[in-house]
């Protein structure tokens, strides 16, 4: 197991984290969590060398992904970066990319009865304006889960969400305290309240969704 206690702050620089070999040919990974080793929960960022292709397969319990860098693509589509991907338990997909890409990915995560199937192209959305300069672009909601993408001003920290305390942050452009571009922080508790950005900075936020491990 890999930071599966859920009462415990865990934050990682990914870029300063290796890439290790996946059991598919011409995929690399950073493990940030997992239960076991090539199945149930798991989150981690994921890199595909162009031309790879997997065969189909299914997710039990649900995948999401957002795509960082490049084209991630399936018999559905093609997903640019910025791409938000939501595939519910039960779906089926055989993802490849053509020129390589690197994606955020959440494995075995859903919550029952949690079976809408999204994919948000983010770059193209309509952002909310919110207080202090925040921009707030919803991405998913069910029951105390709420994920988003913030446009994160600077010099700003984020306001304090009582009913979400646990939070799961990653900085996909820009730097919050000490923590640059990739940084991945999860914790019971709400860590963006002790958070100010450095700089303007683009943030993917889960809140709501941890189950204490105890």
């Amino acid at each position: 197991m890999l930071n599966m206690d859920f009462d415990q702050t865990v934050i990682i620089n990914t870029q300063q984290q290796t890439w290790v070999n996946s059991p598919a040919k011409g995929v690399m990974r950073k493990p940030l969590a997992r239960a076991k080793a090539e199945q149930g929960h798991a989150t981690s960022i994921v890199q595909y060398q162009a031309g790879t292709c997997f065969k189909p397969h299914q997710h039990p319990q649900g995948e999401e992904i957002l795509v960082l860098e490049g084209i991630f693509s399936d018999e559905n589509g093609d997903y640019p970066a910025g791409t938000y991907i939501r595939n519910p338990d039960g779906s089926q997909h055989a993802p490849f990319s053509k020129t390589g890409c690197v994606v955020f990915v959440k494995l075995c995560q859903f919550q029952a009865g949690d079976n809408k199937q999204l994919s948000i192209q983010t770059q193209d959305a309509n952002w909310q304006q919110a207080a202090d300069g925040f921009q707030i672009l919803p991405l998913h909601t069910y029951r105390s889960e709420k994920t988003s993408l913030i446009k994160w001003p600077k010099g700003q920290c984020y306001p304090v969400t009582e009913n979400n305390p646990s939070q799961e942050l990653l900085i996909i452009q820009g730097k919050l305290n000490q923590y640059s571009q990739l940084s991945w922080l999860r914790s019971p508790r709400n860590l963006s309240a002790q958070l100010v950005a450095q700089q303007d900075s683009l943030v993917l936020i889960k809140q709501g969704h941890l189950i204490s491990s105890r």
